[in-house]
């Protein structure tokens, strides 16, 4: 399990050091590691979107060579239900696959991050996700396709994990919030231009459409490994690997752009050795005197997943055109969604020091609340089990 080496953030407000160049470029090179995750989470059902909605080609070519058994299915049997239009396990598992696969590197992506370092971590993921997205873009049938996802799952799975650790130990105590900001805002920028890429690729004839859309994933993960490479390691990870205290101190006075760090450095190494004389960091979670935190940890997580928003986030465009939208449409509206969610994680990053990280969960939570009520109420009373809303009702969707 990877310990971030980390201090009080209410003790890290007093020390002295400024926002320096370095520390800026630095976690705007990692910060870029969410770009991987955002654009992922935008370009995979738009892409299979595209595949599915091939099947109206002149001769369906396209599907019937990827998918064979969908592209019968939606020849053969107009009068599909609205709640079970793509009926296929493979289907479902270009998406799941990702997921499966970020789990399960999740765990070998602490061990990394711990006994190697944040850098290391962040440059396996963007390897691995770049080979996912060039697998993906040149896949001839279903199977590479979910070869490439499983990849481009690693990928996530060693970035996501290292990334946000390696941003809050480079940033000032003080401005870590905004700093951490970074990454969400980077996935809102990547699935902001994966669906800009969708939407522009949507009228490439053949099957460049959706390859484009794919094999485009390989720029983010290129940005980060080559900016990667020249990330300095965090003092917090050189302090945790045992290298010289003295290279790590030389290292934090430059990141804070002064001479007087001793005594941050001398809380990080305190915090180190702490977190060394862990044991059994698993069973003592499980201790009373933890029991709050651990609660906390597991239920924001667990709870953010089960809100129901993955479903609007994973399956924008197929929900739209479900309701009845063209592909262009579809597209379009799942766009206007990238654009919101974007424009709202740069207004969380101003003020999620000022207001707090509690404000922000019960902005989010009530606004979800709210509008998933809405949108779940419509659908329940105006889309029937076969057929499209009314174009009102769609447009209010």
């Amino acid at each position: 399990m990877a310990v971030a080496v980390a201090i009080n953030t209410s003790e890290g407000s007093q020390y002295n050091g400024k926002i320096t160049w370095l520390v800026t470029l630095s976690c705007i090179i990692a910060a870029s590691g969410g770009l991987l995750f955002g654009y992922d989470t935008g370009v995979t059902v738009s892409s299979y979107g595209k595949l599915l909605c091939s099947v109206s080609d002149v001769d369906g070519s396209i599907l019937e060579k990827i998918l064979p058994g969908v592209y019968i299915q939606m020849k053969e049997d107009k009068n599909v239900s609205n709640y079970c239009k793509f009926d296929s396990q493979l289907l479902t598992s270009f998406t799941s696959s990702l997921y499966i696969s970020c789990l399960i590197a999740s765990f070998f992506a602490a061990t990394v991050t711990r006994d190697y370092g944040r850098k290391p971590s962040i440059i396996i993921g963007g390897v691995a996700f770049l080979s996912g997205a060039v697998v993906g873009g040149v896949a001839e049938n279903i199977y590479m396709l979910i070869i490439g996802r499983l990849l481009l799952g690693v990928g996530i799975g060693f970035t996501n994990q290292s990334v946000p650790l390696y941003l809050s130990e480079m940033a000032p105590p003080k401005s870590r919030g905004a700093f951490n900001s970074c990454f969400q805002l980077c996935i809102g920028i990547g699935g902001l231009v994966a669906s800009l890429t969708n939407y522009g690729t949507e009228k490439i004839k053949g099957d460049w459409g959706w390859r484009t859309s794919l094999l485009m994933a390989a720029l983010p993960a290129l940005i980060l490994i080559v900016g990667a490479l020249f990330l300095p390691e965090t003092p917090n990870s050189l302090i945790q690997q045992g290298h010289d205290h003295e290279k790590a101190n030389r290292l934090l006075e430059k990141i804070r752009g002064i001479d007087d760090v001793q005594e941050e450095f001398d809380d990080l190494v305190a915090a180190s050795e702490a977190s060394k004389a862990i044991k059994h960091p698993f069973r003592n979670i499980l201790e009373r005197k933890y029991r709050p935190q651990l609660v906390m940890s597991v239920a924001i997580p667990f709870f953010q997943q089960v809100t129901g928003i993955n479903v609007i986030s994973f399956y924008a465009p197929i929900l739209f055109m479900t309701i009845g939208s063209g592909v262009s449409a579809s597209l379009m509206s799942t766009l206007i969604l990238a654009i919101v969610a974007t424009s709202m994680t740069v207004v969380s990053s101003f003020v999620v020091d000022k207001l707090g990280r509690r404000a922000i969960f019960h902005i989010g939570g009530i606004t979800m609340f709210i509008t998933q009520m809405t949108i779940g109420g419509i659908m329940a009373a105006k889309l029937g089990e076969h057929g499209a809303m009314s174009q009102g009702y769609n447009i209010r969707l």
